[in-house]
């Protein structure tokens, strides 16, 4: 791995009922962050269908694929064809019962270099993500590629500091979050305002903490409650690339299907640590509480 700056770039776009033009869009924006001299692309949470996960619905698990299948491979090709990184998003079909939301790598030739299965799986209005995965069991560990070592996270993952802490810890040199986030219609401009700066800003967060670049890769568009019980989602978009002190060094629009491309460098980790000596200072010997649920 070269110790010059990486050309990064992410695509966010909205996603329709068709698998078939969801991934048309996903490949035409990593075509285009190839084009500008990406060598690692990310994508969006679930980029290859609308996100189901609004209501339960026994009938949304047919959306699931294995790992290698069909999206792999076509991903692989692409991978290959314009010899870049990518990190894609799947629903998992790892067994009979058994699904996950499933982030993969494919390497620069094509070949599958690692997964991450989510594993914070959240329970909320409007995500019932706890009906279709099963939490991940792979750990928190980084996927080693041409391109270096990445710590790839999904979606609510995304708020828990222990989680980028422990891709850092492993080594990674940067952290990348597919992500699938928006508005529910019932609250109101200040709201909806107080809840995107506080995703923003935890990315920013981890990123100052450990002294990484961060990669979060959202959805855009509107999409409608299959259940018709609520007004469905407005996901906000925003996609974003951050430096290692917290810098936005690229950020999307809330509407709109966009393509980032910037660079990122690895070696600014090493400087920013001697400077900002995180890791050495850990108190590891007084954090035991930190394996409890809650400290009575």
């Amino acid at each position: 791995m070269s110790n010059k700056p990486l050309t990064v770039g992410l695509v966010q776009h909205a996603c329709g009922n068709s698998r078939e033009a969801n991934l048309d869009s996903s490949i035409q924006g990593i075509r285009r962050a190839a084009q500008q001299g990406a060598k690692l692309v990310l994508l969006e949470e679930l980029h290859g269908s609308r996100y189901f996960c609004q209501t339960a619905d026994a009938a949304s698990f047919a959306l699931a694929e294995t790992i290698p299948g069909p999206t792999t491979d076509l991903l692989g090709q692409v991978a290959a064809e314009l010899g870049v990184v990518i990190v894609a998003s799947l629903f998992e079909r790892r067994a009979s019962g058994v699904y996950h939301n499933t982030a993969v790598v494919l390497e620069s030739d094509g070949r599958i270099a690692g997964c991450y299965r989510k594993m914070h799986i959240p329970d909320d209005p409007g995500y019932c993500e706890k009906y279709y995965f099963t939490p991940g069991d792979l750990g928190f560990e980084p996927v080693s590629t041409s391109v270096g070592r990445l710590g790839v996270l999904v979606c609510w993952d995304q708020w828990f500091p222990e989680a980028a802490r422990l891709m850092a810890l492993a080594g990674a040199d940067v952290l990348l979050y597919p992500t699938a986030i928006g508005w529910d219609a019932r609250d109101d401009s200040q709201e909806q305002r107080r809840q995107q700066d506080a995703w923003l800003t935890v990315q920013r967060g981890h990123a100052v903490a450990n002294c990484l670049p961060v990669m979060a890769c959202n959805r855009t568009g509107h999409e409608a409650d299959p259940s018709a019980q609520s007004d469905g989602i407005q996901f906000w978009g925003g996609s974003c690339i951050i430096g290692p002190q917290g810098e936005m060094l690229a950020q999307a629009g809330a509407a709109g299907d966009d393509v980032l491309v910037t660079a990122i460098d690895y070696a600014r980790t090493e400087a920013l640590r001697q400077l900002w000596p995180f890791l050495r200072d850990r108190r590891i010997d007084a954090y035991t509480h930190l394996l409890k649920r809650f400290r009575d």
